[in-house]
């Protein structure tokens, strides 16, 4: 009669972290985070606010009820006032809530009626610069707070469009400056602006031009080239660039077009199709502002652009002002300022 066979002693299995992380045996469920975190998004909802700069005559308006398919631009909102351009840059917030398939976004468009439309146009950024420092600060406030909110409202600028007129030459002076100021503390996509009125000739040369300017002065417009994350990023951030600044035609009227309606403008020749790509670019400025890159605008505004004026502030409050007499910090001079 042969010996009981004795149990072998169980040792747990053990796999060293790699760079394909553990090994699971079975189901876990860790993908339902990603369920997760949609239901609370779409509980919740979240905050998008876009800027737009430019001349007046532009289309400004019309490309941002064209970009989210409803009237959010101020000349709509308010259809009984005349237009008028105000004698200095008075910037316009309109928000709204909007909501496609259950996701509900807040949505606020600032215009900058006003911007180059006056003969001497010397210093006419220092409002938006201002109007975007002051967002930055209104929630530097909230989050140093001892007992703060659960959610801090965002109304910090998360992506500056700003529209060129179909000049097919260079870049202003106006353009150049507005653009070098503002990449700084925000992120600024360049459009041009009416581009049905360029052939595709000239709009080719035009924007090889813009591209040149651009890297002539140093002005880096989003995307970064500096926050690419990892090699898909930049292959496709670099597509993106190649196209930069888009080519836009914006519309909110629809037509007729062999049997479809389409957001277009209707010209003695035919229809221009906003959302064709053969006719413009409009479709890679509203993949990039929405469909691809609104998280990644949110993300750099929160972690480069506010990250930057934190620091700034704070280091301002904290550094003692010196007294011109011993060298001693002045009274009431000390303190923090926020």
């Amino acid at each position: 009669m042969e010996p009981p066979a004795v149990p072998e002693e169980e040792v747990p299995v053990t796999v060293a972290p790699g760079p394909v992380g553990c090994q699971l045996f079975g189901y876990v469920g860790i993908e339902a985070v990603l369920d997760q975190m949609k239901i609370k998004t779409m509980k919740t909802g979240f905050e998008f606010n876009i800027m737009v700069v430019g001349q007046s005559g532009l289309g400004k308006s019309t490309m941002v009820n064209t970009l989210f398919k409803s009237k959010v631009s101020r000349k709509s909102s308010q259809p009984e006032q005349e237009e008028r351009i105000p004698k200095t840059v008075q910037l316009q917030s309109i928000t709204h809530v909007i909501e496609e398939k259950g996701v509900k976004m807040k949505l606020t468009v600032t215009d900058t009626p006003g911007f180059g439309d006056q003969i001497n146009n010397e210093n006419c950024w220092d409002p938006i610069i201002k109007y975007i420092n002051e967002q930055y600060e209104r929630y530097l406030r909230e989050e140093i707070l001892i007992t703060r909110k659960r959610k801090i409202p965002d109304t910090r600028v998360h992506g500056c469009v700003y529209f060129v007129p179909p000049t097919g030459h260079w870049l202003r002076p106006l353009d150049l400056e507005f653009m070098r100021r503002l990449s700084k503390i925000v992120n600024v996509v360049p459009v041009i602006a009416k581009a049905d009125t360029l052939t595709l000739e000239e709009r080719a040369e035009f924007k090889q031009r813009i591209q040149e300017d651009l890297k002539t002065h140093a002005i880096s417009v989003y995307p970064q080239e500096d926050f690419d994350q990892d090699p898909e990023d930049r292959a496709l951030n670099d597509r993106i660039r190649e196209k930069i600044p888009f080519a836009v035609v914006g519309a909110d009227q629809e037509h007729q077009v062999n049997g479809k309606r389409v957001l277009g403008r209707k010209t003695k020749w035919g229809i221009i199709e906003v959302e064709n790509p053969a006719h413009c670019e409009f479709p890679l400025l509203r993949d990039l502002l929405i469909r691809s890159h609104l998280q990644d605008l949110k993300d750099i505004t929160h972690n480069v652009h506010y990250e930057s004026y934190r620091v700034r502030r704070l280091n301002e409050s904290n550094r003692p002002v010196l007294s011109p007499l011993n060298g001693l910090p002045g009274k009431g001079e000390g303190g923090s300022h926020l």
